[in-house]
């Protein structure tokens, strides 16, 4: 069985989560996004600190997809920088692993 990911990403508002969301799911690069409620993040930007109100994609995939996926979330993010980070996914229910298996591509 593939090796599998959980790719992080922020977005400014909910519109572009769920557009990038639903994009994702459609092409099955990814078998299930997760946004969560807004949050505070703190960075910093071209020299100074920023405080902006986020919303955290939680991207479900495989890990022969990361490539794909990530040039599909900049095609589609409207920063120039998005946040993405992927960590790996251990043990995990192997009936939610055969069916993220299952709902991505190969």
């Amino acid at each position: 069985m593939a090796g599998f990911l959980l790719v992080l990403s922020t977005v400014p508002d909910e519109k572009s989560g769920a557009e990038i969301a639903r994009s994702l799911v459609e092409e099955r690069l990814a078998a299930c996004v997760t946004m969560s409620g807004a949050c505070l993040s703190a960075f910093w930007w071209k020299g100074t600190i920023a405080q902006e109100r986020e919303f955290v994609l939680l991207i479900k995939t495989k890990a022969s997809l990361f490539k794909e996926l990530e040039a599909r979330i900049k095609a589609l993010h409207p920063h120039s920088v998005p946040e993405i980070i992927a960590l790996p996914i251990g043990p995990g229910s192997q009936d939610y692993l055969n069916w993220l298996d299952g709902e991505t591509k190969d």
